[in-house]
């Protein structure tokens, strides 16, 4: 059986953040069609200049430039801090605008935010577009969480929220198989 390789990213820079406990409790719940990798790198990228938009790029945005061109899949788990995009993820998206490795790929959206987390979702959806990024809405979804410092244990000790996710990484290994 072929596996789908999905890269998961998380927005978010806190050591103990409901957004990567969020995608770390889906590579446990991920179907076995589904191989769910979490990125690490966010932390290390060097702020994006357009200078440096040339080869040969800082390793670290080769690195990530490699595991986006590996993955069949990309499923994004992002906070809203200020009514925006943080910093550190769009500086992330920065590096890959210019890419040949993001263009086209799939991308599935978890908000992790039971109060709604509006503002950051709508921008994030508006740079995925421009950056030509294949958007999955049926594999987009809130999975509201408890707020910061919810870990992968009390996600997947949850029925709904282990539910919610099976629901959601369904729905992205049916659009992968039939895309």
């Amino acid at each position: 059986m072929m596996r789908q390789r999905v890269l998961c990213l998380s927005g978010s820079l806190r050591r103990i953040s409901t957004n990567t406990a969020v995608l770390q409790a889906a590579q446990q719940l991920a179907p076995d069609t589904l191989e769910l990798e979490l990125y690490t790198g966010l932390g290390r990228l060097p702020l994006f200049c357009p200078d440096d938009d040339v080869e040969p790029l800082p390793a670290t945005v080769q690195a990530l430039r490699s595991a986006v061109g590996r993955s069949d899949a990309l499923l994004i788990a992002c906070p809203e801090y200020a009514h925006g995009v943080p910093g550190a993820f769009k500086n992330l998206l920065d590096w890959l605008v210019g890419s040949l490795e993001f263009p086209g790929r799939p991308v599935a959206l978890l908000n992790t935010s039971g109060r709604g987390s509006f503002h950051a979702q709508v921008a994030l959806r508006e740079i995925l577009r421009t950056m030509s990024a294949q958007l999955l809405e049926s594999a987009c979804m809130t999975v509201p969480l408890s707020g910061a410092g919810c870990e992968v244990g009390a996600i997947l000790d949850n029925p709904a929220r282990c539910a919610e996710l099976r629901g959601v990484l369904a729905a992205l290994a049916t659009e992968l198989s039939s895309g």
